[in-house]
């Protein structure tokens, strides 16, 4: 299956929740988080550099336990905003 390429704001909103999951892990290392996460540190790494700008819900919703995040926190800090 052929993926689409992102637009620039799917790409942006990739880079915002990067930036979210990084500053509510603080310092705690990529390793622990991943781990609580279920997902490996490879994963959480490119998550948070914005180099897979579209997790699975699933791994989302993994994460955001792990890091003491609701989904709502998520939801509004990475929601594409009307152009």
């Amino acid at each position: 299956m052929v993926r689409n390429p992102l637009t620039p704001r799917e790409r942006e909103r990739g880079e915002r929740l990067g930036g979210l999951l990084r500053e509510a892990r603080g310092s705690r290392s990529m390793v622990e988080i991943a781990a609580a996460a279920g997902i490996s540190a490879e994963t959480l790494r490119k998550i948070e550099t914005g180099r897979a700008p579209t997790p699975a819900f699933f791994t989302v919703a993994a994460l955001a336990g792990a890091l003491g995040l609701s989904m709502d926190e998520i939801a509004a800090s990475c929601a594409l905003v009307p152009v």
